[in-house]
């Protein structure tokens, strides 16, 4: 009799093992041990739009700069279809000049043409270029705005999703200018920024011949804007096949970054929300890029699988 109720509770034992093991491998295989520093990140692949890594991807965060992206995408629609031209003169209001932040250094009056300003915002992150873009295009940024959030449903950001201004700056930094779209925050959750980065690449894919620059010159201002990207090639934190895509800081969001990479006909999109300094973004995002190149699509890609197929058939 205790002989077999010692075997019995030896494989109740064995049973529960087996249950953790399971559950606990299913879960790393679904979240791999990828050590992220950041608030919040995502990891996706751009052809399928499938999540290979998320952490806080739904939580809604201030984006910072990385709003620009639908800034971005609604000029590149006005483009193609006909309503807006690059070589267009786009003139730069009070508010233009004398916004906050990474610059061109647009003077009130001061005309660039679109492709110009275009330019600047995507690879210097240029404020003073998107909100001169926004006020062209929309007639003002408030309605500009309307437009981004229109967009944000029409590609299927989640309804948490709102833009506020064509920067991602804060509120704070806006109110002293009457005609900008000053109210409540841009707030996008990582995977809503993963989304629209995908939308920007699958919709107009020769958005990647500029995020890939590392400079843009305007010979009409003598000056030359740099990249904020520092994971191109030959900045800082250079990563393999990176060719893109957009940067963000400001206080409140901390120090963000949504990068996209190819390798061997792969092509993968990273988001970083809240990291506590800029290398940090840049460490995290090439975390993921190496999960996703060296083990993301391996069927056997951790010992955690093995371990499931061997517990499930104690």
């Amino acid at each position: 009799m205790k002989s077999k109720q010692k075997q019995k509770r030896k494989l109740i034992a064995l049973a529960l093992l087996s249950s953790l093991t399971v559950a606990a491998a299913v879960s790393l295989i679904r979240f791999p041990m990828i050590t992220i520093k950041a608030q919040a990140a995502v990891l996706m692949d751009a052809e399928s739009g499938k999540v290979y890594y998320e952490h806080n991807g739904s939580q809604s965060l201030p984006p910072a700069s990385m709003s620009k992206m639908m800034t971005e995408l609604l000029v590149l629609d006005s483009i193609h279809q006909g309503q807006s031209t690059w070589d267009e003169p786009v003139t730069a209001s009070r508010y233009a000049a004398n916004v906050t932040g990474s610059e061109i250094g647009l003077r009130e009056g001061e005309t660039l043409t679109l492709r110009q300003l275009f330019e600047a915002m995507v690879v210097h992150s240029a404020n003073d270029a998107a909100v001169a873009i926004s006020e062209h295009i929309g007639g003002s940024e408030k309605e500009f705005v309307k437009r981004m959030n229109a967009k944000a449903k029409d590609i299927g950001l989640s309804p948490q999703a709102v833009f506020a201004n064509a920067t991602g700056l804060t509120s704070s930094d806006l109110r002293q200018f009457k005609s900008a779209s000053s109210r409540g925050e841009t707030m996008l959750s990582a995977q809503d920024v993963a989304k629209l980065a995908k939308c920007l690449i699958d919709s107009y894919p020769e958005i990647l011949n500029i995020t890939q620059k590392a400079d843009v010159s305007i010979p009409e201002k003598r000056i030359t804007l740099h990249t904020t990207n520092a994971m191109l090639p030959g900045e800082p934190y250079a990563y393999p096949g990176n060719d893109g895509f957009k940067t963000g800081y400001t206080e409140r969001a901390g120090y963000c970054f949504t990068g996209t990479t190819e390798k061997n006909g792969k092509r993968v999109i990273a988001v970083v929300m809240g990291a506590p300094d800029t290398e940090t973004r840049f460490q995290d995002a090439a975390a993921m890029f190496d999960y996703a190149f060296e083990h993301a699509d391996n069927p056997a890609r951790s010992w955690l699988t093995r371990t499931v197929h061997a517990v499930s058939n104690l």
